[in-house]
């Protein structure tokens, strides 16, 4: 058995999960998200604690088994807390600002960048140098953080571009002139 996926998922005060037509909806506080309900397993709720079983033993069921606990659990996590990503503008001139629902980027170019950002996600610039991407969807989330980020990815030389806020970044050596 999957040691992640016969995990018990704890529901915090406020949070609702149900399961219609193949489909897991969780409402909390913060909103609520959908979700496909894959094939072969089932949910088993009791109470304030959701246990995903298996139906049979076939190998495609009992390698997204795991992952479906997680998916469903990351879910849980998302209206009840949200989730977020920090990114760090490096380099001269280099910033963000928001205007109205959008983060404009200006990274060296000879343009500015207009980022549109999608439904149910929020952006917060701190200090023109530090992006803050909230959201209830962990999968959307880190996409739309990947998606900024690749907007200008940091030099391996100068390390200039936009990075995570955790991401420890290695800085190569440069030619060495001729002696």
């Amino acid at each position: 058995m999957s040691r992640i996926g016969r995990k018990p998922i704890i529901l915090p005060e406020g949070v609702k999960l149900d399961l219609k037509d193949r489909m897991v909806v969780v409402e909390g506080p913060k909103g609520s998200l959908k979700r496909d309900f894959l094939a072969g397993l089932e949910l088993e709720i009791n109470g304030n604690s959701v246990v995903v079983k298996r139906l049979n033993e076939d190998l495609k069921t009992k390698g997204f088994h795991g992952l479906m606990r997680t998916l469903i659990n990351n879910m849980v996590d998302g209206v009840s807390k949200g989730f977020e990503k920090r990114l760090e503008i490096v380099g001269i001139g280099y910033r963000a600002e928001m205007q109205g629902d959008n983060v404009v980027f200006y990274l060296g170019y000879s343009h500015p960048i207009n980022f549109t950002l999608p439904e149910g996600i929020t952006a917060q610039v701190d200090k023109q140098t530090q992006v803050t991407v909230k959201g209830i969807s962990k999968e959307l989330v880190g996409e739309v953080a990947a998606k900024m980020r690749m907007l200008r990815k940091p030099d391996v030389y100068k390390n200039k571009g936009v990075k995570y806020a955790n991401e420890t970044l290695r800085k190569k050596a440069g030619k060495t002139g001729k002696k």
